[in-house]
């Protein structure tokens, strides 16, 4: 079997289960809320129009918008409640995408519901008051029974659209079908992307087909096609959820950003915690500012970050005392503010350069980011999502001058393709990134000091950094990755298509 489909297919299923929890949760809880509302939208024109068109607008908005809109959201909420009852509210992992996933349920419902109950015959009404019914008889025992195959049709529709939004919750820290899609764009892996969607695809389908038999069930009022689709929905999701049951005894919690050397790292990190008897999940694709606030708050235990990241985003300082007192005082400020364990540098860098095609930026005669500031005007940049919106960027822009023609922002995979291909002339690399060598990039040189250094330092929460046993495991990575390994490392995930997991090992028999 290919490693990459084998791969795919040791991670099923976790990924399917947490997949169907949070489907399954969201469409019930859906379904909860909007059967009452719809059925109060239908007695009042008042309500009718107004509940109909906020539904409306909530589907308007991006799935992953939306989920990331949660974030900040349960933030604020959470610091008004732990100071007044104590109560932390979690704004990773289950709890965003189950509220962004509910709102994207209730419009079909909703919309189904009305639609079935006010398309009813008035004479149905009448005959049942006629049989000395009161309304709330009526509406049970006949009204929504009549009603049930139209709203079993917007659950269905709700359902698809569910499964289909989940996947975009791996950013906020839920694990779902969407981990092979986003793990698969980054490491250009097409085995990961295909297999995410025709997983989430089959089980969009599968419970598309049930629900399609209890809503024919509905409408020949057979019991039998309702409780056989009941069952076999069930029999899914308990089958489904089964790889769960564990999941009490998965403690530590290990974070990635969403590029391949934090999936590497993170995977050298679950190999020492697991030789050493630590069980351990991990949390992938989370943004620099979710991850750090993800640490502060013990949503994660443990996370590689940069010193560079931290000093300018975390902490706005805008200076640059230089690398040993970048990393002194960075220890520092993360133990006083939040408790955070620094463990230390693990010995490479990974900086942000803007980086050319060797050809072009020989031709051009640019050799410096002062060199860039001459013929930025004829020139297109590319970054990563979240590059124009750091500070560090902020203080390039402000030292030399540079005033690009264009920017364009990228997935990190597709903005190097779009380098050698010509859309745009200098990207924002990483200095240990193994494309660098791949592609022949010249790294422009920064005579300014604009950037501070990006030392690759090891995190710890403060609910952990009492944690002897994984202390221990964790310490002999200090100071043993060079620049060197970790280029080689990256390459065998960007050129060679080995899998993180791969690249972890490889690197783990080098530092012995």
């Amino acid at each position: 079997m290919n490693s990459s489909l084998a791969a795919a297919w040791a991670v099923l299923p976790e990924y399917l289960s947490q997949h169907v929890l949070l489907s399954v949760s969201a469409i019930l809880l859906g379904t909860g809320i909007s059967l009452p509302l719809a059925i109060v939208a239908t007695g009042s024109r008042v309500l009718r129009e107004p509940v109909l068109s906020i539904a409306n607008i909530i589907q308007t908005i991006p799935g992953l918008a939306l989920l990331a809109l949660f974030y900040p959201i349960l933030l604020a909420l959470s610091s008004v409640t732990m100071p007044a009852i104590g109560l932390r509210i979690p704004a990773l992992g289950f709890l965003p995408p189950l509220l962004a996933l509910t709102l994207y349920s209730m419009l079909p419902i909703l919309r189904n519901t009305v639609a079935g109950l006010t398309g009813l015959d008035a004479t149905v009404r009448t005959a049942a008051r006629a049989v000395g019914m009161t309304a709330w008889q009526s509406l049970w025992l006949v009204e929504l029974p009549l009603a049930a195959p139209v709203i079993m049709a917007g659950i269905r529709i709700a359902a698809v659209w569910v499964i289909g939004t989940a996947t975009l919750s791996t950013p906020v820290g839920q694990t779902s079908l969407g981990n092979y899609i986003f793990t698969g764009l980054q490491t250009e892996n097409w085995v990961f992307v295909l297999f995410g969607c025709v997983a989430a695809a089959t089980l969009a389908l599968a419970v598309d087909r049930l629900l399609a038999l209890a809503e024919r069930g509905f409408a020949l009022r057979s019991k039998f096609r309702i409780m056989a689709a009941a069952a076999s929905v069930s029999v899914i999701v308990l089958a489904s959820l089964y790889p769960l049951s564990g999941a009490a005894e998965r403690q530590v919690v290990i974070g990635a950003k969403n590029f391949d050397e934090q999936y590497t790292l993170s995977a050298l990190i679950g190999d020492r915690l697991a030789q050493a008897g630590i069980s351990a999940t991990s949390r992938s694709d989370l943004g620099s500012t979710i991850i750090f606030r993800a640490l502060a708050a013990n949503d994660i235990d443990i996370y590689v970050d940069y010193s560079g990241t931290i000093w300018a985003n975390q902490m706005h300082r805008d200076d640059s005392p230089g690398r040993a007192e970048v990393l002194r005082q960075t220890a520092q400020w993360l133990a006083a503010k939040y408790g955070i364990l620094d463990l230390g540098a693990l010995g490479f860098e990974n900086a942000y350069v803007l980086a050319m095609r060797s050809d072009r930026a020989k031709a051009l005669g640019i050799h410096t980011l002062a060199d860039l500031a001459l013929h930025a005007p004829h020139l297109r940049i590319g970054g990563d999502y979240e590059f124009f919106s750091r500070p560090e960027w902020a203080k390039v822009v402000n030292a030399y001058g540079i005033d690009f023609l264009a920017q364009r922002s990228y997935q990190p995979t597709f903005m190097y393709r779009a380098l050698q291909d010509g859309d745009v002339d200098v990207i924002a690399a990483f200095s240990s990134d193994g494309r660098i060598a791949q592609y022949n990039l010249t790294l422009l040189s920064d005579p300014k000091s604009a950037l501070p250094p990006y030392d690759a330092i090891l995190l710890i929460s403060r609910k952990r950094m009492h944690d002897a046993k994984l202390i221990a495991a964790l310490q002999p990575l200090i100071g043993k990755l060079n620049l060197s390994l970790m280029q080689q490392a990256n390459l065998m995930v960007d050129r060679d298509k080995r899998t993180p997991e791969h690249a972890a090992k490889w690197l783990a028999k080098k530092i012995r």
